[in-house]
């Protein structure tokens, strides 16, 4: 006969379940925002409304529903979650109009991108970006718990790790996108390209550097290749540069540069022909 598990940790369980901090589940937060991206871009095809009274109602609907999950979360109980939503509701313009400057960068930027439609459906980038955008908006309304919860959704779902605090100016065009990092305190320009695997973290991640700026600047009209590392919180990326695939950066690069990594590839022609033939 198997031993039953012990009485400790049974309690031990329970005692978690009393103290956990309350917050909605992250499905229904992810439900809210992927409602409202849908309402923003019908292109999705699962929000179909029918007239403009409708927008309207829909919008009073999610802002009601974000009270709620405002409401229901222990950290925002002392909070004025109405006017919070309110203010947050008033940026939705502001997003929408960031969000197509992404559209528009990723339409222009990537050759297999043929519509702007395709994007919005289609890309993992957009998809992204789209939560990380509402996240940054709520982050900055001092929202806890919210943002970071809608930034690792979509990081779940595409593989780009965007942190909710990271700022990011219009223009940002993300290629394929799979194993980006973009870290809580980097600032990116406008008009700059990120490919897959890029990484813009930090040089240590002592916890006593929680509240000091630790992840790179970027700056504007700057392209980053695949599996470029670029670490620190003085490290500076000028402008119009370009930084080649698989380089590792942890000091300042001046404008208008081209930083590449020097790899030696030797290829030996015919050495299995004979195998072969």
């Amino acid at each position: 006969m198997k031993r039953a598990l012990n009485d400790d940790f049974y309690k031990a369980l329970f005692q978690q379940q009393q103290v956990k901090d309350a917050v909605p589940s992250n499905k229904e937060i992810t439900r809210w925002a992927g409602r409202l991206i849908c309402v923003l871009y019908p292109q999705l095809s699962t929000c179909v409304l029918r007239s403009e009274q409708a927008v309207r109602d829909v919008f009073q609907e999610l802002q009601s529903q974000l009270v709620n999950i405002l409401n229901t979360t222990t950290a925002c109980q002392d909070c004025d979650n109405d006017e919070t939503a309110r203010r947050f509701f008033e940026r939705v313009p502001e997003i929408y109009r960031l969000l197509n400057t992404d559209i528009d960068a990723i339409l222009s930027g990537d050759p297999a991108a043929h519509t702007s439609f395709e994007v919005i459906r289609a890309y993992p980038g957009f998809y992204a970006l789209s939560f990380y955008r509402i996240a940054h908006a709520l982050y900055q309304l001092n929202i806890p718990l919210v943002p970071r919860i809608l930034t690792e959704q979509a990081h779940a779902r595409t593989g780009i790790d965007i942190h909710p605090a990271a700022e990011i100016d219009e223009y940002l065009c993300i290629d394929h996108g799979t194993g980006i990092v973009i870290g809580e305190t980097t600032k990116i320009g406008k008009h700059v390209k990120i490919y897959q695997g890029v990484t813009l973290g930090a040089l240590s991640v002592k916890k006593e550097m929680a509240f000091i700026k630790r992840h790179p600047t970027v700056e504007d009209h700057v392209v980053i290749y695949a599996g470029a590392t670029v670490l620190g919180g003085d490290t500076i990326v000028g402008h119009h540069s370009v930084i080649g695939g698989n380089v590792w950066i942890t000091e300042s690069v001046a404008p208008s540069s081209l930083v590449h990594h020097n790899a030696e590839v030797t290829i030996v022609e015919g050495k299995y022909l004979s195998a072969t033939s």
